[in-house]
């Protein structure tokens, strides 16, 4: 009979070793491991995972996961792709000093998420803008409300060198740019569509003080 419980403290006590070691080495092997794929896009200043128990880590479930970067340089479906990973943890929070996102760079890039929802908000200089567009290409801001982004274009966009307003609106779980006015139809551009992200409002305000604007964007994702 003391054997038996022997035996039975013995497996208990090598249990909760297992579980105490399981609790501070996989939330540092999840970290490891998402620093690692991030850092194919830039540098990252740090990551921390948090879960408890952390053996829903091997589920690729975690209650929060914290991230800091420096640069990052990336493609939009290389953001999606990200962003579609992230879908096991339960709250995620990212900041990046600067996000080069296709040929747009931005700055002060934050990312907040949690189950199926994210958004992001980022600043982008009047000059990182007008490096984006096309020679020639002017956009000025109007007006943001009820998810949609109202601007108007100058010079030659739509296949006209002309001025218009346009209106940039999810559609459909993409981004769309609408040039205003019955017989502009036609020109309507779809600038992003990917099934893992499926955008639901984007908005702008001026930032004076960084001489551009402060974007906005909520999405589902998965």
């Amino acid at each position: 009979m003391r054997a038996a419980r022997r035996l039975g403290a013995m497996i208990a006590g090598g249990l909760g070793l297992a579980a105490l070691g399981a609790q501070l080495l996989l939330p540092r092997l999840a970290a490891a491991r998402i620093s690692s794929r991030l850092a194919e896009y830039g540098g990252v200043e740090g990551v921390q995972v948090r879960a408890r128990p952390a053996l829903k880590l091997l589920w690729r479930g975690a209650d929060s996961v914290v991230i800091r970067a420096g640069e990052l340089s990336l493609s939009l479906p290389e953001a999606a792709e990200l962003l579609s990973e992230s879908g096991g943890a339960e709250r995620v929070r990212a900041s990046a000093r600067t996000v080069r996102l296709g040929s747009l760079r931005l700055t002060d890039v934050r990312v907040s998420g949690d189950p199926g929802e994210m958004t992001a908000t980022a600043t982008a200089a009047a000059a990182d803008i007008a490096a984006a567009l096309p020679p020639g290409v002017q956009v000025e801001l109007l007006d943001s409300e009820h998810g949609t982004i109202r601007v108007r274009v100058s010079g030659g966009l739509f296949g006209l060198s002309a001025s218009m307003d346009a209106v940039a609106q999810p559609s459909d779980g993409g981004l769309l740019v609408r040039p205003e006015g019955f017989l502009m139809q036609a020109f309507t551009l779809r600038l992003f569509s990917d099934p893992r992200v499926r955008l639901q409002a984007v908005g702008a305000s001026a930032d004076p003080a960084a001489a551009g604007y402060r974007l906005s964007v909520s999405a589902t994702v998965g």
